[in-house]
This record gives structure tokens, sequence and C-alpha cells, in this order.
């Protein structure tokens, strides 16, 4: 089995130009048709604007593709059969022969098989609220424990839990760096309310960690949060609202594991009239940017 590595991505890496991983699963699950399309179109051009050539990752008619051409993004945007695919299930999504979106887990780990390093997505997954009993944990935390990618991201989502998800990255060895701020983001806030005790202030202090990280041969990957801008985020009163509203109805629809996440997301859209998904929108495209921003220094 073989990743297919599209020409434009194939021929940066071979002259050790920037590349940015992008992954797939907030086209097709985490934003509304049409608008996923044109917005994942925005995610690559953002990379693009930051001097970097952008590499979208999706399984396609069961072939990892690392950069999509049009054909393989609309599949990812508009097939009914496109399924939620992490590092576990890519070997038998494979052999069956479907069409895959990729977490943040299966994307940095196909990145990381491709010789891709630095990864932007939206937020990052982490512990759920009731983890205590459940043992719902996101495998992003333990891929990225592994894995030598560089994820930047707006920090993990509200509807988590924030305190749990920081102890575990701590315990997995993963530093989180926050860009240009001690506090952890909260996606749709730019502080979730809990500090942090790295700051970097430029793409350049990134690499110069990360070549450090190498030197010293650091396992696995990096997280680099990026909090909305404050002109961006969601209005707390109205996000605490919401949160507490999709709470409550996830519990009495009895939404569990990874249902919980796009339905919650889907909440948050409706209930603040789209608002939330503008906020969406500009995170990651911010993250995309930095991101090119940080493969651009360690290329350089």
């Amino acid at each position: 089995m073989h990743l297919q590595i599209h020409p434009e991505v194939a021929d940066a890496l071979g002259s050790g130009r920037p590349v940015v991983a992008l992954e797939s699963t907030i086209i097709s699950h985490g934003l509304p048709r049409p608008d996923n399309l044109r917005v994942a179109r925005e995610i690559e051009d953002s990379v693009r604007a930051g001097g970097a050539v952008p590499a979208t990752i999706a399984v396609v008619a069961g072939i990892p593709r690392i950069g999509l051409d049009d054909d393989a993004l609309r599949t990812v945007a508009e097939d009914d059969g496109v399924v939620k695919v992490s590092v576990r299930d890519l070997g038998t999504l494979v052999a069956k022969g479907g069409h895959g979106a990729t977490t943040v887990a299966a994307t940095s780990h196909l990145a990381a098989l491709a010789g891709i390093t630095v990864f932007a997505t939206g937020g990052l997954g982490g512990v759920h609220r009731g983890a205590r009993d459940t043992w719902d944990e996101s495998a992003d935390l333990t891929t990225l424990a592994t894995t030598p990618v560089t994820v930047v991201c707006a920090g993990v989502k509200s509807i988590l839990d924030v305190a749990a998800t920081l102890e575990r990255l701590e315990t997995l060895n993963i530093p989180v760096l926050g860009y240009r701020t001690h506090r952890f983001p909260g996606f749709y806030l730019a502080d979730s309310g809990y500090a942090l005790d790295w700051r970097v202030d430029s793409a350049a202090e990134v690499a110069a960690v990360l070549r450090a990280r190498s030197a010293l041969e650091c396992d696995g990957g990096v997280l680099v949060v990026n909090p909305v801008a404050a002109a961006d985020e969601l209005d707390r009163t109205l996000h605490d609202e919401t949160l507490a509203a999709g709470l409550a109805a996830a519990d009495a629809a009895a939404v569990r594991g990874k249902d919980v996440t796009p339905f919650l997301l889907e909440f948050f859209h409706t209930a603040t009239a789209g608002r939330s998904l503008e906020v969406n929108v500009a995170l990651v495209r911010s993250n995309a940017e930095l991101a090119a921003a940080i493969a651009s220094a360690l290329a350089a």
C-alpha cells in the first residue's frame, strides 16, 4: 500500500520547500454544505499566502492522499459515504476501498509518513467531560505523543474537559507553546481560563524550539496554540449559555463517544445563528497562516 502524493506537494518536499498538512474532517463533518468546499479552498489559499504548499489529507477510494486535486476535494466535501477516520480505522478503510476524512490523529500519522512536519487544524481533540466514567479521550493526544508533527491549533473545543486535557498533555510529554500568549485558548474563545508555562512570539522562535528538540532527540509532536483574534471570538455570554444548553441536549438525546463533537458543533451553529461557524473559519485560516510561517522558518 502506498501514499498518493500530489505532484505539487511531492515537488515541494523534494526541493525542501515548506509544506503544511491540513485535515479533512473539518470539510466533511465540521462545516455545512455547500460552505465546506469553499472554505476548504480558502484554507489552502491561506497556506499559500503564507509561502507554503498546502497538503490536505484524506483517503479517497481506499488510497491515502497527501494533497487533493479538485475532484478529490469535492468528493470529501460532497459524498455522503465519507466516514470520519482515525489511525485505528485507516487499515480497514483502505482495505475496503472507502472514502475517509482524516481526524487530527490520522492526518498527523499520514503527514509524518509523507515527511511533512507541520500541520494546521482548528481544535485538538482531548479528554471529554465525564471521562472519569466513560474513559472518553481523543486518540489525537496519544498519537501526538509519538508522532513527530507540530500541530498548530486554537487549543481544544470548550465542549471538552480543558483541565483534564492539559493534564494528559503533560503526562504524555507533549509540549504546549502559546503563540503570543500565556493562556490556553478555548477554540471559540481566546482564553479557556487556564495558564501556560511557555510562550513563543514568532515563527522563528517556534522553529528554534523544534530544532532544539530534534538535536536532543525528543520524541513525539509539539502543540502550538494560537488563540482566535479578539475581534473574531464568540461573545463569552453567548458561548457559555450555548455550551450549557448543548451539553444538556446531548445528554437528553443520549449522544455518546465520537458523535458528541459533531452534535455540539451543529448545536452551536444553530443556536448562534451561524456565528460559531464564522469563528471556526476565522481561527482555522489564522492557524493555516501561522503554520505556513513556521514551515517556512524551518525550511529557511
